[in-house]
């Protein structure tokens, strides 16, 4: 089945296009909302094509970690609910969930997008812990760049709840905004064969040779996760990266 799908999605890609009728550069749209949840200190929601995924901040007042004492926490999960994709499953966080998590987690963390600095209370006692969890609605393909964008886009929508010093007061946010530095954006190019192409569907997804995530802030490279089992020569990295940088505008303009 998956050579029949395969071979039929290479054709589309030698004519310039692809069976949606999208060219090999183009995303399906995008759509980011912002503060679709009260349960969290911010929230969001990104739908690229049927794709969609919701991202919720939630903020606490813990002991930092003991490498890091004037630094506050910032922990990524993911959730992918058996809803979302009948590929999915109930239970512990799978390979995919992990990896979820661990793509966006390392395109914050190396971009410095939080001044964690600036969550610290008490040195080596008591530091804000910024908490990010995704969860999936529906999925049909691209779910790591959907999953880093709704991330970004529930930090920025974040607010600080109540804080005297002793007891956190979720019950009333604050209008103190968290510490952005900067604003990461991650892109996944896709390869199959001699194409590079970006948000594939489901489909395409599940035949693609190799994949290569890019976090990228203002045009500078933060960090890389390569994905699939075929090697990526030096000029494919290139082409891939080039790729990338060229269409980080056009999700960075969802995230102002």
């Amino acid at each position: 089945m998956n050579e029949l799908l395969k071979s039929n999605i290479l054709k589309w890609l030698k004519t310039g296009k692809r069976y949606d009728g999208r060219g090999l550069e183009d995303f399906r749209p995008i759509v980011v909302e912002r503060g679709v949840t009260k349960n969290a200190e911010g929230s969001a929601r990104v739908r690229i094509g049927d794709t969609e995924v919701i991202a919720g901040v939630k903020l606490s007042v813990e002991k930092p970690y003991p490498d890091t004492p004037k630094n506050g926490n910032l922990m990524v999960g993911a959730e992918l609910l058996p809803l979302s994709n009948p590929e999915f499953e109930a239970g512990p966080p799978n390979e995919e969930a992990i990896e979820v998590a661990r793509v966006v987690d390392r395109g914050l963390r190396e971009s410095n997008a939080l001044d964690t600095k600036k969550l610290c209370l008490e040195e080596g006692e008591k530091v804000w812990s910024v908490s990010i969890d995704i969860c999936t609605i529906n999925v049909d393909g691209n779910l790591l760049d959907a999953s880093a964008l709704a991330a970004v886009a529930a930090i920025q929508d974040a607010r600080f709840p109540g804080y005297d010093g002793k007891t956190v007061d979720y019950k009333h946010l604050t209008e103190k905004r968290l510490p952005m530095a900067r604003t990461p954006i991650s892109i996944t190019v896709n390869k199959l064969g001699e194409f590079i192409f970006v948000d594939p569907s489901t489909d395409e997804e599940m035949i693609v040779d190799a994949r290569l995530t890019v976090a990228m802030t203002e045009g500078k490279i933060c960090a890389l996760q390569k994905g699939g089992s075929t090697p990526l020569t030096i000029d494919e990295i290139g082409r891939m990266i080039d790729l990338a940088k060229a269409k980080a505008g056009e999700l960075s303009v969802k995230l102002k």
